[in-house]
């Protein structure tokens, strides 16, 4: 995973509906979350959400409190200005998941979709582990999205780690129980396709 400003070039030169990862709605997360998370007052944070439609389906949802967190400050400013006023019901955090400041055991359920894939260095993938093992509640839910076996290679210009649903488990460790899981095949803006696993995990702590 390359760092702030790779992504604030993507985001200042690409409009959020034409990068690859852009989902009108992101219907599949949220179907995800409701069925982890009956409790719409139960604290949420998407890490690497950037512009992400998942935080307009999530307050549609009335879900109440909800984080998001990128490092790119020009993809949380698109998100803020598209969900306008409601953005003031969102806590926006600038900053890189690996090393951001997080309040310990503050969350319910942690969601990334196509950002762990990006993290093809181990010395990484401990720091994200460490990140959410610090930031999850005991017995809370994490949803981790990324390229299945079969996906693309690359992504943005950088090479990713995709995953089956047992080597991405296998990378989350024993304190995290694998729940469920979904595949989709994602259409991208420019008619493409990209396979997702999509795994529904509960902290064992």
């Amino acid at each position: 995973m390359t760092g702030k400003d790779h992504w604030e070039a993507v985001y200042t030169t690409k409009a959020p509906d034409v990068v690859s990862w852009y989902q009108p709605s992101a219907a599949r997360s949220l179907a995800l979350i409701r069925h982890a998370l009956p409790d719409r007052s139960a604290p949420i944070v998407d890490v690497g959400g950037g512009a992400s439609v998942l935080v307009d389906d999530l307050l549609r949802a009335e879900y109440g409190d909800v984080t998001v967190v990128d490092l790119a400050p020009s993809a949380l400013a698109a998100a803020r200005a598209r969900i306008g006023d409601a953005a003031s019901r969102v806590r926006w955090v600038e900053g890189d998941v690996r090393t951001v400041s997080l309040p310990p055991e503050a969350y319910a359920l942690w969601h990334d979709r196509a950002v762990f894939h990006f993290l093809v260095a181990p010395e990484d993938r401990a720091a994200y582990r460490a990140q959410l093992q610090g930031a999850l509640r005991a017995n809370g839910f994490a949803l981790v999205a990324t390229f299945a076996e079969d996906g693309p290679a690359r992504c943005s210009g950088l090479p990713v780690c995709r995953y089956s649903v047992e080597e991405l488990r296998s990378e989350m460790g024993p304190a995290f129980a694998l729940v469920t899981h979904e595949r989709e095949v994602h259409r991208t803006p420019s008619g493409g396709t990209q396979a997702f696993n999509y795994c529904l995990f509960r902290n064992r702590a």
